[in-house]
């Protein structure tokens, strides 16, 4: 089975994946999951349900609260992917505490590939969980590049030199689906796609979600493709970009 361009599927991310040549997609620009369900309890891991909305799943039916392990193999994997089939990848992760023992390991699986690190600040910190925790305002966008992570150039940049900062003021994206409460902005993926991909570049999102990433590729003048697992957000997300 091929894979077709401006088509979003369906299904685990991996499964599109395994059906893409090396090197097919020119960019991917995506936000997995942040297991924000995963806590703290006398020392060690627990997972337990968060009763505030905003603390709750960015998933249906994901409880976003993988043992660590777990979650570290799942990003490991899905990483290792994204760096074979694509030219370069936007990969946006948020440090909590369910999360930071998996990407900093992550972050060392793949450091042969990391190139740079954008800060997204989100202008406004959401209040901390619990007293002695600082406040999150920021999010990382780590960038991965298979054939010249050595060098922080860019080969396709569409900015010019001195006009790019490695620091993004963008405030939070609004909530574009009643079930879905982590969409990041629009302006935020059209940042990343207009700086860092020509005209007519496929564009990938191996978490779609409510369709941002195909959004704002479109209106770059791009292609794109994207998987998601969940059928309600997938519906959304096809709907959302026509």
């Amino acid at each position: 089975m091929s894979i077709e361009l401006n088509k979003i599927y369906n299904e685990d991310c991996l499964a599109t994946m395994k059906r893409m040549p090396d090197s097919f997609v020119d960019l991917v620009f995506t936000s997995p999951p942040y297991n924000m369900n995963l806590r703290i309890r006398n020392g060690k891991y627990c997972s337990r349900q968060i009763v505030k909305e905003e603390f709750s799943t960015k998933y249906v039916g994901f409880d976003d609260n993988l043992p660590i392990e777990e979650f570290h193999k799942l990003h490991h994997n899905i990483l290792g992917e994204l760096i074979r089939t694509s030219k370069i990848v936007f990969y946006n992760i948020q440090i909590v505490t369910g999360s930071k023992l998996a990407f900093f390991k992550m972050i060392g699986d793949y450091a042969i590939y990391l190139k740079d690190i954008i800060v997204w600040d989100k202008k406004h910190g959401q209040p901390a969980m619990q007293n002695g925790v600082m406040n999150r305002r920021t999010e990382l966008i780590l960038i991965f590049e298979k054939d010249s992570a050595i060098s922080r150039q860019f080969k396709n940049a569409q900015f010019s030199r001195g006009t790019l900062d490695d620091i993004w003021e963008i405030g939070r994206g609004k909530k574009v689906n009643k079930n879905h409460g982590a969409t990041f902005p629009l302006e935020l993926a059209n940042k990343v796609i207009s700086n860092f991909a020509k005209t007519n570049s496929i564009i990938y999102d191996p978490f779609m979600g409510s369709g941002t990433t195909a959004l704002a590729a479109k209106q770059n003048g791009c292609n794109y493709i994207g998987s998601e697992l969940s059928t309600e957000y997938w519906k959304f997300a096809n709907e959302r970009v026509k």
